[in-house]
């Protein structure tokens, strides 16, 4: 699955800076949705390669209308893509990421961000699928597909790997001790950034399906395989929001910035996570419903026909069974 590739190569980009604001002292000035919104802080790195990306897409599907002029990019996939960059931007950039090591709803909220609303874009843009419709032949036949149909590509696209790898990566990166550590470490805090959209983009890339994959799920395998994400993300956010004490010392050391207590900032996080989350698995599992609704009326034409001369064929079949019948008596 070549989107693994992508989505590896887009978060160790991102991991790239070397500065970040939030491993210094608390803001003094509490978080507000005008700071929230208004208050960025730009790290050189991140832009420019969000820059990067966005330039190689317009550039991508360029070629793309020049070889296929009469089937180019469409505009939905090209709007998916800018959004998931635009998200990845809001998370990391914005003035949530101010406050990340301050507040963990608002860690909280950056990591959804990441993993529920840009890695789902970027697979819905189908970035495989162009790369592979803009290459040359001598490119797309001689690298590119024998990287698809690779062991280990194919390994990372299972399905079961796939779902798998994101439980492991959140519940594990929560329970581990890694998350404490990184919110002393800045090193290890965007490599946990990393950790989350690269899982994320291997979870989503079989449900929305846009690019070719050896293991390709039917629409009710793949509700299937959203409805069990939801105990595994309910299960997470009610531990946060019934654990008798803070679960991070980072949190806890802090006091209570702005008036809120770490524990009643931990519930609120959890709550977060609870809530966003299973709204989020639960509208992709309404979503993949209507998509199964919607191929369904586009083959009943096409059945409908096939039913038809199945029927006459049967019917000429018959007529010839009684002509045959007829002459002999």
């Amino acid at each position: 699955m070549f989107g693994v590739a992508l989505a590896a190569t887009l978060a160790g980009a991102l991991a790239l800076p070397a500065v970040a604001a939030a491993h210094g002292p608390a803001p003094a000035d509490p978080p507000t949705l005008a700071s929230l919104a208004l208050n960025w802080q730009l790290e050189p790195l991140v832009a420019v390669t969000l820059l990067v990306f966005a330039i190689g897409w317009l550039v991508l599907i360029r070629r793309v209308r020049r070889l296929h002029p009469e089937h180019p990019v469409p505009l939905v996939r090209t709007l998916a893509f800018f959004g998931g960059l635009a998200t990845i931007a809001i998370a990391l950039q914005s003035g949530i990421a101010r406050y990340d090591t301050t507040l963990f709803s608002l860690h909280m909220i950056q990591h959804l961000l990441l993993m529920l609303v840009a890695a789902p874009l970027l697979a819905l843009s189908a970035p495989v699928t162009q790369v592979l419709r803009a290459s040359s032949p001598r490119i797309r036949q001689g690298w590119l597909i024998p990287l698809l149909h690779s062991k280990p590509v194919e390994a990372i696209g299972h399905p079961v790997v796939a779902a798998l790898t994101f439980a492991v990566v959140v519940w594990g990166s929560h329970f581990t001790g890694l998350f404490e550590l990184a919110l002393e470490d800045q090193g290890v805090h965007q490599l946990e950034h990393v950790a989350y959209l690269a899982a994320a983009m291997i979870f989503w890339w079989p449900v929305i399906a846009a690019d070719p994959a050896r293991h390709r799920m039917a629409f009710p395998v793949r509700a299937l395989y959203l409805l069990v994400q939801v105990p595994v993300n309910s299960f997470l956010g009610m531990a946060f929001v019934f654990a008798p004490a803070p679960l991070y010392a980072h949190y806890a050391n802090l006091g209570s910035p702005y008036g809120i207590d770490a524990l009643a900032d931990q519930q609120a996080a959890g709550g977060i996570m609870w809530l966003a989350g299973d709204v989020v698995f639960i509208a992709g599992i309404l979503g993949i419903i209507a998509a199964w609704m919607r191929h369904e009326q586009r083959d009943e034409p096409a059945a409908e026909r096939r039913f038809e001369v199945e029927r006459v064929a049967l019917r000429e079949r018959a007529d010839r069974l009684a002509r045959t019948k007829a002459d002999r008596l």
